[in-house]
């Protein structure tokens, strides 16, 4: 037991210490960090029953083996279930926190949320299938969770930016692509897996490499330009 918790939870923490360390301005509290990461985890709960209701909403009134019905079940239910509850969980603990003062601290704060969703999935997974997926899902599906946030976080740092010079209208609409970038990126996550056209799996792979690789260097630029809010230009 010890062993599988070990497994499934410590590539989590080993992102979670990576984007810890690009916090170089002014690092956040370590209480605030764990309380959005039990956050994160907790949100898997509501995501699932959600899932499920969507899922046998859905699947009363569309073949379960259509296309149609594995495009909705990877956008509509998967992906906008799990983003949607992870992003209530940010929203609630950071959005009005006087520690979110910096440009950066959306991604920390996004990918802590994320990581501790990832955590509790992972456990939950490896409980059901045993310690032969660890790997997979250690370099797979926990990295693409952080990675689906980092752009969440980035937007939503943008929001409160926007949201603190007055831009209420630009504001809302950071926020609706901090949510919407996410759910795309982990639809289309999810379909390529989901789907039965086999060129998707090497488009899956393709998209992870791809993604991993633009996420770490977006993660690298915005830590470079970190500033507090008060210090970014005003358009």
């Amino acid at each position: 037991m010890q062993i599988l918790l070990a497994a499934a939870v410590l590539p989590a923490l080993f992102l979670m210490s990576y984007i810890y360390r690009m916090d170089r301005i002014e690092k956040e509290p370590i209480g605030l960090l764990i309380l959005l990461a039990g956050a994160g985890a907790l949100s898997c709960f509501p995501a699932a029953l959600l899932e499920t209701i969507a899922g046998n909403i859905i699947g009363s009134v569309i073949d379960l083996e259509s296309e149609t019905y594995i495009v909705i079940e990877a956008f509509l239910v998967v992906a906008l279930a799990e983003e949607g509850c992870k992003f209530i969980g940010l929203r609630l603990f950071t959005w009005r926190n006087n520690e979110f003062d910096c440009n950066f601290d959306g991604i920390v704060y996004a990918v802590f949320v994320s990581l501790g969703f990832a955590a509790l999935e992972n456990i939950m997974y490896l409980q059901s299938y045993g310690l032969s997926i660890a790997f997979q899902r250690a370099i797979l599906s926990i990295p693409g969770h952080m990675t689906f946030d980092i752009y969440m976080g980035h937007h939503y740092s943008k929001a409160k930016k926007a949201l603190l010079y007055g831009r209420s209208g630009e504001s809302r609409k950071e926020l609706m692509l901090a949510l919407l970038i996410a759910v795309l990126l982990h639809g289309f996550y999810d379909y390529c897996l989901m789907s039965s056209h086999e060129i998707l799996y090497y488009v899956f792979f393709a998209f992870v490499v791809l993604l991993d690789i633009v996420s770490i260097k977006t993660v690298k630029k915005e830590a470079a330009n970190d500033a507090p809010f008060e210090q970014w230009p005003v358009y």
